[in-house]
């Protein structure tokens, strides 16, 4: 567990340099199992971290700042000795990762937005309202919609699991935090080499923010998973391997 409160908890395996996964905002760090043992045998020191108030970390007193999240990240890379790190954000966790990447860029060895946005300035009032609506919503019908047409079979089950362990109240103050805080980041900004990977099949957040989030970002790369919806990791863990090992071997070596 990584002091002080509240505790994170990060799963670690493998040596060499850090890559760091942050989930989204109805996930945990199990999300990334089948990245952790890849990336360990890959010569990197894999680590998935359960976000302040899910998985095997601590609940905490208060109304959250979205801000907190890059605190705990900056906490994570301390704790373990780390000066930089590669940061692979999802959804909320790549929210999470460009906040840090303007922050503490001499933190960043690379950054991998996955899934992700600028903020939610970048949504009409209508895609915001249908997020949160959907959020809340976990009907079997809800949760087949967050997976692409070419998911794995045992994806479902991975996702209803990780919905199943969403802790409600933490979740709430991560919601108001991420729709009230959460605006439009100054990624062009962002100076460390960056990927952007979407699925063409993502209902959450339309192909054209991932387009626009790599042309805003100078150098950015997209790739774009054919068949993949907003979790490719787990919908596509071969794929998704794949096109990350080139990626972060290409600044590791």
């Amino acid at each position: 567990m990584v002091d002080p409160a509240p505790r994170l908890a990060v799963s670690v395996a493998g040596q060499g340099p850090m890559v760091l996964f942050l989930h989204g905002i109805r996930g945990n760090g199990r999300n990334w199992g089948p990245q952790l043992h890849v990336f360990s045998a890959e010569g990197f020191t894999s680590a998935a971290w359960d976000a302040r108030g899910y998985g095997a970390s601590d609940d905490y007193e208060a109304p959250l700042q979205f801000d907190h999240f890059g605190g705990d990240v900056v906490r994570v890379a301390e704790h373990f000795g780390v000066q930089q790190l590669h940061l692979v954000g999802l959804s909320m966790g790549g929210r999470i990762a460009r906040n840090v990447a303007l922050r503490f860029p001499e933190r960043l060895l690379s950054l991998t937005l996955v899934s992700t946005t600028p903020g939610f300035d970048a949504l009409s009032p209508d895609q915001v309202r249908r997020f949160v609506t959907e959020h809340r919503n976990r009907t079997p019908d809800a949760v087949r919609r967050l997976l692409g047409s070419r998911a794995r079979g045992e994806a479902l089950d991975e996702l209803s699991d990780s919905l199943s362990r969403v802790r409600e109240e933490s979740y709430r103050k991560t919601l108001i935090a991420s729709v009230a805080q959460d605006r439009d980041a100054p990624i062009e900004n962002i100076r460390v080499p960056t990927l952007v990977i979407a699925g063409d099949e993502d209902k959450v957040y339309p192909a054209r923010i991932a387009r626009e989030l790599a042309q805003r970002i100078p150098g950015a790369r997209l790739v774009m998973m054919r068949g993949a919806g907003h979790l490719p990791n787990l919908e596509r863990p071969g794929r998704f391997n794949e096109i990350l090992l080139d990626f972060l071997k290409r600044r590791s070596s």
